[in-house]
């Protein structure tokens, strides 16, 4: 049978919709499943949903519209992201409600979502934790004639952006009111930063402080809205903040928003464990979330006993967070496509167009071969590519997915 390649892609690991991973597809590719993405779209909406918040996925994860589009068709309130470029690539591909978890810095950035701002269905929310981006943004809007919505970013001490301490909180929600161009709209906080032994109270206190600090702004009339909004939530803790916005009955008073992001893809590593911890804690979740990302790879060479050359690399799959996993091994060309395990096997190193393979005992492999990998860390495998193969269960291209860092 004739290759169905697609010899008019440029960008690496692009197939035409119908061809098969085994048989068609230039790799290494980005391969995502279609029966696991839904599964976790579904899982965390309903998660969310029956938590009695909002859900906002961060979609600086895959930075891919085609997600954006279904989690917002599954009922997701809006598309979490990090920069105002990222934004605007949202707002290009239909995204009307965008919550920017990061200060808007700069006057070109500024200029950006102003641009998208003068379209009145764009609902916009950024991030402020210190006086002079306060008086930065007042300024900038101010003289574009423009009101922007912003919310206070409440961090703890050695973490990353935000207010360190409660009495900082409350004088700069005095400063931003004193600035007519800026409206405030609630708080947000990012626990996942908080680590060690402790890190389950640690974070439970956190998520309290932030309820109290919403309800101390909400009473003195701080906020701009009658419904401020109240956010936290990364993808390994996102239980805990549901849980404890639940307890403090946040979402009566407030519009409480969860933004885990990695979720909609899982991986086989930091968050693969995080959700075991997850399903520890709460008995009633008879299951999680699926592993949906993969990198497939071909066996480039065979150049001693126990060891295989993968044509895969620091270039095409995250490292930074543990090595890539060999799932399965594949026949190229071969079908119908048979997975055999090769999760004996172990990536010891990766360079930049390479990785380092053990083979187990038993494990036979030949140069051409094809090796499934899982990832760790999704976020930095997504940005690492411009497309993603949506493929169904029989591994066949569904569509080209294309990402826009």
């Amino acid at each position: 049978m004739p290759l169905t390649l697609n010899t008019t892609a440029v960008e690496k690991g692009a197939a035409q919709t119908g061809a098969h991973l085994v048989r068609d597809v230039s790799l290494p590719a980005l391969v995502l499943h279609r029966e696991a993405l839904e599964h976790n779209i579904r899982w965390m909406q309903a998660f969310v949903s029956d938590s009695g918040a909002e859900l906002a996925p961060h979609g600086k994860t895959s930075m891919i519209p085609a997600l954006f589009r279904r989690q917002l068709d599954a009922g997701a309130w809006g598309i979490t992201l990090a920069t105002a470029v990222q934004s605007r690539a949202a707002y290009a591909h239909g995204v009307r409600r965008v919550l920017m978890a990061n200060q808007l810095v700069g006057a070109p950035n500024m200029a950006l979502i102003a641009g998208l701002l003068a379209d009145p269905s764009f609902d916009f929310y950024c991030m402020v934790d210190h006086p002079d981006n306060v008086a930065d943004l007042g300024a900038f809007f101010g003289a574009c004639g423009m009101r922007l919505n912003v919310m206070i970013e409440y961090g703890v001490v050695g973490g990353r952006c935000g207010c360190r301490s409660e009495a900082e909180v409350v004088a700069l929600a005095a400063a931003i009111n004193a600035q007519p161009a800026l409206a405030l709209c609630g708080i947000e906080g990012y626990e996942g930063v908080i680590h060690g032994d402790q890190a389950v109270s640690g974070i439970r206190e956190f998520a309290a402080s932030l309820v109290r600090l919403a309800v101390q702004l909400q009473d003195s009339r701080a906020f701009a809205i009658d419904r401020p909004i109240i956010t936290a939530s990364g993808s390994a803790w996102y239980d805990l903040i549901a849980e404890s916005f639940e307890a403090q009955n946040a979402a009566g008073r407030f519009l409480s928003v969860l933004r885990p992001g990695s979720y909609v893809a899982h991986d086989h590593g930091i968050y693969k464990e995080a959700q075991c911890c997850v399903l520890d804690r709460r008995s009633d979740l008879h299951e999680g979330l699926r592993p949906a990302l993969e990198v497939w790879a071909h066996v480039q060479s065979l150049p001693e006993p126990g060891l295989a050359v993968i044509a895969l690399g620091k270039r095409d799959v995250a490292y930074d967070a543990g090595l890539p996993v060999p799932l399965l091994r594949y026949k190229a060309g071969v079908l119908p496509a048979v997975g055999e395990d090769v999760g004996a096997c172990k990536v010891t190193a990766v360079m930049d167009q390479h990785a380092f393979m053990t083979v187990a005992p038993g494990v036979q492999l030949r140069v051409g071969d094809i090796i499934a990998f899982g990832a760790s860390h999704p976020c930095l495998t997504f940005d690492k590519w411009r497309v993603g193969l949506l493929v169904d269960e029989q591994l066949q291209v569904i569509e080209n997915m294309d990402s826009f860092f």
